[in-house]
């Protein structure tokens, strides 16, 4: 007995020449030259015999699939059973591509399987050929079908109809419902059906703990089934006599709502279950044109790809979150009688089919999440890179092959900054520019363009930390200006300089340097935490504006570093902040994943606190102010002694990590 097999190399057909292996007799597959390694593979997978898996060379798209006449005199008359899986299943793909795949195809895999005289033309169609069926669609049902919305409906639909009408060879029709992963392994080659949510599902995991309830909806029903037991059902079914001419549904009994598949794979995936569900089909009492009108507007439209590119979801699959269809399966399950096989229950595979995703397929698997592969190549800009969080920033991203322009305005430093990361093999190039001298900016930003061409990333890390109590601060208004000259309008200068090449790049990056206290409201810090609020408040702007251009804005709330900065703040000697090489952690974060914000968790706190209780917070802060009093030089004297800390100021500090005091 011989068999011929288009499609494979394919998920299904890879399965199904497996259980093929198990029997005697030739298993000749269509492979175009390219795939020939595909097929050789297939045969080592298997552990076949040589001479087992042979491939005949042709294409899906040609006259009786482009099989030279050499070849159909071999084949003519050995071929028992011709299994015809090659077909476009996916959703996305374009009208033109699944009309030459899925009909032309099917018309020359039945012209070639007459001219090799085969015994049985065995095709794979899909639940797809129903339709948007309202009910139950029987086996024996095909012009019954409801709406074809789509190209892919509609072609497998056409696809069936014509082995129906016109094949002159014995036929039968398999319509596996939606395929997953193998039963056992979880194995599956794409992301395809209610994997399109699993993105969803591991983000909720790590957004919150499994037992927070979460809305979700109900949807339509979905029917599943591992490829094992299609595979297994197609085999028996193949081989069983009498059964030429009839249709096989290779469905599960149950018929599960999308909600209640979710909250299976997410009890899978440790993920929070999906408590409260909405009945989608409530909406259908807004009458359509209020819907569409809804839909249509550009903010809506824009959210919801915004959402559905982020979770992965292309839009085409959500056209069946509400499919109702129902399929019986009786003739399948009476061809089966006795062959010990049957669809296994959802949920008593479910954990391995998300395992195999989580591990093979999760599309963050292929995003390179090294700081290497972001900065390698590319142009960085690290203000303030002489020394403290610039000079460690800096270092790092050198070692990671960008190419680091220092900026800074003290020669010496920079000189020595560029020099250490020379000898340690990275690239630098140092700029003396005075970040607090707006024409300064635009002398360094057009001379860096010059140079360059183009900036990648700004780090705008250059910045003025002024200590000091307002009552302390009447008669020094200048504290206040140079502090917003240097933090605010010296970093909004650059942000202006870079940003029309950035812009016409559509790419790039600019990550600003704040601080904790814009989220605590730091005491003392009024001027310093003025100007960083400044640029907080224009970042998020800008990211608004620059949203749908590929321009990333990021915002760092930077705790309290132990830099030259803070040096003259005696007190800070002995209460905890973070190191220069923590903080560049930090920035490097933001390069490579590109969040909004970084912040703290303690500043986190500090936000919502002050947004649920303000008072509340005002009196923490006001506690921490009266503690911990001004430094001699901001009460203006010169005695430069280390003022004690006692163990109240110190457990407070400790208390509060990262927080300026």
């Amino acid at each position: 007995m011989s068999y011929f097999v288009t499609g494979a190399t394919g998920f299904i057909g890879r399965f199904l020449v497996g259980n093929l292996l198990k029997r005697e007799g030739t298993i000749y597959v269509l492979a175009r030259e390219s795939s020939k390694e595909k097929v050789a593979a297939l045969a080592r997978k298997w552990g076949a015999a040589e001479g087992r898996i042979v491939a005949i060379n042709g294409d899906l798209t040609q006259p009786k699939l482009g099989i030279s006449d050499a070849d159909f005199a071999t084949l003519k008359g050995k071929v028992q059973h011709f299994f015809h899986l090659a077909a476009i299943y996916d959703l996305t793909a374009s009208e033109e591509l699944q009309i030459k795949s899925n009909i032309d195809g099917t018309i020359n895999a039945m012209r070639a399987a007459e001219a090799m005289q085969a015994g049985c033309f065995h095709h794979t169609s899909s639940i797809a050929a129903a339709g948007l069926y309202q009910g139950t669609f029987r086996e024996d049902m095909f012009e019954e079908h409801g709406k074809l919305v789509d190209a892919y409906l509609r072609t497998k639909h056409d696809s069936e109809g014509l082995v129906r009408s016109e094949c002159k060879v014995p036929w039968r029709i398999y319509r596996p419902a939606m395929v997953v992963g193998h039963s056992k392994t979880g194995e599956i080659d794409k992301i395809d059906g209610p994997y399109y949510f699993f993105t969803m599902l591991k983000k909720l995991r790590e957004m919150l703990p499994p037992w927070v309830p979460v809305v979700g909806i109900e949807g339509g029903r979905l029917n599943i089934v591992p490829v094992d037991f299609v595979a297994d059902a197609m085999d028996h079914i193949a081989h069983k006599d009498g059964l030429n001419g009839k249709c096989f549904h290779l469905t599960d009994v149950d018929h599960h709502k999308v909600g209640e598949v979710l909250n299976i794979f997410a009890n899978a995936a440790s993920a929070p279950q999906l408590t409260m569900r909405v009945d989608t089909r409530m909406f259908n009492f807004i009458p359509p044109f209020m819907r569409q009108a809804v839909t249509s507007l550009p903010p809506v439209r824009r959210i919801s790809n915004m959402l559905l590119s982020d979770l992965g979801i292309p839009r085409e699959v959500m056209d069946f979150v509400n499919y109702h269809t129902k399929f019986d399966n009786r003739e399948t399950r009476k061809a089966l009688e006795g062959s010990n096989i049957s669809c296994p229950k959802l949920d008593s595979y479910a954990a391995v089919v998300w395992d195999f995703w989580l591990r093979n397929l999760d599309p963050e698997n292929f995003i390179d999440r090294t700081l290497e592969g972001c900065v390698k190549g590319k142009v960085v800009i690290v203000t303030g890179g002489s020394s403290g969080i610039g000079l460690a920033t800096a270092k790092r991203l050198a070692e990671a092959g960008g190419k680091v322009i220092l900026a800074a305005r003290t020669v010496e430093k920079l000189q020595e900054a560029h020099d250490a990361i020379r000898a340690s093999g990275g690239e630098a190039f140092m700029y003396t520019v005075d970040i607090a001298d707006v024409d300064d900016c635009d002398r360094f930003s057009q001379q860096v363009l010059k140079d360059f061409g183009q900036v990648d990333i700004l780090v705008n890390n250059a910045g003025r930390s002024i200590r000091r109590s307002i009552s302390l601060s009447y008669d020094r208004f200048h504290d206040y200006t140079r502090t917003m000259q240097l933090n605010y309008f010296g970093a909004l200068r650059l942000m202006m300089n870079f940003l029309p090449e950035m812009e016409k790049r559509h790419s790039g990056q600019i990550i600003n340097i704040s601080s904790i206290g814009v989220l605590t409201n730091a005491p003392r810090f009024s001027a310093y935490v003025a100007s960083k609020a400044a640029l907080d408040a224009f970042s998020r702007c800008a990211a608004s504006e620059y949203s749908d251009v590929g321009v990333k804005f990021t915002t760092i709330n930077m705790p309290l570093v132990r830099t030259p900065m803070i040096a003259p703040t005696k007190i800070y000697e002995n209460v905890p902040t973070i190191s220069p090489e923590e903080a560049a952690d930090m920035i490097c974060q933001a390069i490579i994943y590109k969040p909004k914000r970084i912040a703290t968790r303690l500043g986190i706190f500090a936000q919502v606190l002050n947004a649920v209780a303000p008072k509340m917070t005002e009196i923490i802060m006001n506690t921490g102010f009266r503690m911990f009093g001004d430094s001699a030089a901001a009460q203006g004297k010169t005695d430069g002694k280390a003022p004690v800390v006692s163990s109240e100021q110190v457990a407070f500090a400790y208390l509060m990590r990262g927080i300026h005091w």
